[in-house]
Formats: C-alpha cells, structure tokens, sequence
C-alpha cells in the first residue's frame, strides 16, 4: 500500500498539542497507509500523547521544533525571526520531500507568506489562493480567493478560476466543474473593472464558465467553483459564519422559551441534529493554499479535533488527487493555447 505521509505543524492555533495530538490518533485510525510527522515541541508532544495512552511509532513520529509562530504575529517577522518554528519546520519537511503535505491552524498571514517562501508558486500562477469547500443547497461547492489576496487584478481572478475548477475537478470528479465569478448582479455591465476585465478572460479561457453570480448563489450551489477577490471572498465567508452563529443561538433562546418550547425541542432533537450536521463548519474544515508547489492545508485556529482531524482528511485527499501537478499541468496547457493564438 502507498503510504501518506503528511507533516502537522502540531504547536500552531489557537490550543496547540491539545487539539493537533488527538486529531492526528483519530485520523490514523480513518485512514489506512497514513504516516504522519507532529512537529513542535518533543517534550510537550510526547507528554500529550501520554495522555491520551499512546507514543511514537512507526506511523507517528515526532520532529523537534524549538520555536511557535504566536496568531497575532507579523508575517514578516515569522519569516525573518522564527526559522525554527513548529510552522516552518513542517513546510521544511514538504520541500525537502520528507512528507508530501503541511496542515497548520497558525497564523494565516505567517503560513501563506513562509509557504510562499518556502515552496514557491507554480509556474503561471502569480499567487496563491485560499480555497475551501461550503455546503449548498445542493451539496457543497468551492470558493476563492477567501483572504490570500486583497486586491487582484484580473489576470489574478483569471488564474484562481483554474485552480479552482482543477481541484473541484480532482477533488469531486467532476469533468468540467461550473465557474461563476462573484459581483453585485449578473448583468454584463454591473461591477468593478477588475470583475469585467477578468469575466472576458474567463469566456475565452475554456473553463466551463457560467458568468457573474451573486452572493445568494454562494449557497443555492448554482456553480460548483465561486471565484472572488481575497477582500470580498474573506468577508462574505465571515458574514455566512456571523449568521450561522446568529441563527444557531436565536434557535436556542427560543427552545428555551418555556415548558412548551422545551418539549417541543425535544420532538425536534433528530430534525436539529440533522440540520446541525448539514451545516456544520467542523465537517468543512480544511481550506488549501492553491497554487503552491506543494500541499499546505490551514484548519481554522479555534478548531477542535473533530474539525482538525477533518483538516487532515483534507490532505490525505489532495495527496492522493496529485493537485498540485493537476494545476500544473492544466496551466501547461492553458499557457500553449495562449502562444498559438
């Protein structure tokens, strides 16, 4: 059997060791021919695992790193100062060809700027990309740029289309995943320069593309792929987080209402539980830094190791697809139909 081998920046997020320790024994136990590398602290790592009534093996080894990149860091200065970090080690280990994917729950900033460094783009791609998957009326679909980049030209959103429907393609097998590009209506005329600019490409690209979408199609699941500067697709991913919460809690309060409301949340404890599944964000955690050369997977920094574990199953998938050399490939192609125009 091919074994995975997967590197885990085990001292990044927001609960370090206590989350990264677990989540790896859970996804050891999902995912046959998985190895998997804890980098961080030895002692500390050694000490969770204790805990928890296991220990390095075979499957589960530790690398010792001296240094953590802290979540308010400045990139730069995780760059330039912690060369030694749990964070950088782990990419260290990808490059080096010791593992072939890194999952993290830092710094977002600090893991995409020493990814970058790191690993390097693929050729044709000017930056990388933040993609993850969103459940949908439909099923779930994929977004990007969700904060990589803040401003991006067309060009930019041109490539992030790619990457995006290349890895929609691989990771739910799809032949020709439906692209939309995010604006304020579906007319020709509405929009930034950018958005126009980028939609022209788009049309003569050989993407399966479909024209503009708006933010209700995000989750109708009209396209399977929705392409967005970093600014925008950051906060329409943090707005569907801020309702989701909302809706949740405004649920509770009034199942919590009276007697009446409190039974009848009992009735209804199947159909919520259901629901919750549906949506739940721990079931999509997991968004990849695309467009590198090499897989890098950020769990969100608060995540538990339901959702960590999650991250990793992320990995494993990618590793298995060969994304990375999807996208190169495509963008080989891409770029020798533009120099026979």
């Amino acid at each position: 059997m091919t074994q995975t081998v997967i590197a885990i920046d085990a001292m990044g997020g927001d609960h370090g060791p206590v989350v990264t320790v677990p989540a790896a024994l859970i996804a050891l136990k999902r995912h046959r021919g998985l190895q998997l590398i804890l980098v961080g602290d030895e002692p500390a790592l050694a000490a969770e695992l204790a805990r928890h009534g296991s220990t390095a093996d075979e499957r589960l080894r530790l690398h010792h790193a001296s240094q953590v990149v802290g979540m308010d860091e400045k990139p730069s200065q995780a760059l330039r100062g912690k060369k030694d970090s749990s964070m950088r080690v782990a990419l260290d280990l990808v490059k080096a060809g010791q593992a072939q994917a890194c999952i993290s729950a830092g710094n977002t900033g600090a893991l995409m700027a020493t990814a970058r460094f790191v690993l390097k783009t693929l050729n044709g791609i000017d930056r990388p990309a933040i993609i993850s998957t969103l459940p949908t009326m439909r099923g779930h679909s994929h977004m990007l740029d969700l904060g990589a980049n803040v401003d991006s030209p067309a060009e930019v959103l041109y490539q992030f289309a790619l990457m995006g429907s290349v890895l929609s393609s691989a990771i739910d097998n799809i032949a020709r995943p439906t692209v939309g590009l995010l604006n304020i209506g579906e007319e020709e005329m509405k929009g930034n320069e950018q958005v126009k600019a980028a939609a022209a490409l788009l049309v003569t690209s050989g993407l399966n593309y479909v024209g503009f979408v708006e933010g209700d199609d995000i989750y109708k699941g009209t396209v399977d792929v929705v392409v967005a500067d970093g600014f925008v697709g950051n906060v329409a991913l943090k707005t569907s987080e801020g309702l989701a919460k909302m809706v949740s809690y405004y649920m509770r309060q009034e199942f919590k209402r009276n007697l009446f409301t409190r039974l009848a949340a009992l009735v209804a404890l199947p159909v919520l539980n259901a629901f919750k599944n549906r949506i739940d964000p721990r079931v999509y955690n997991g968004a990849t830094l695309v467009g590198l050369r090499g897989i890098v997977i950020k769990s969100h920094g608060s995540a538990d190791t339901f959702s960590f574990s999650n991250a990793i199953g992320v990995a494993v998938l990618e590793v298995k697809k060969n994304v990375p050399e999807m996208i190169s490939e495509e963008l080989g192609k891409l770029l020798e139909k533009r120099q026979a125009v």
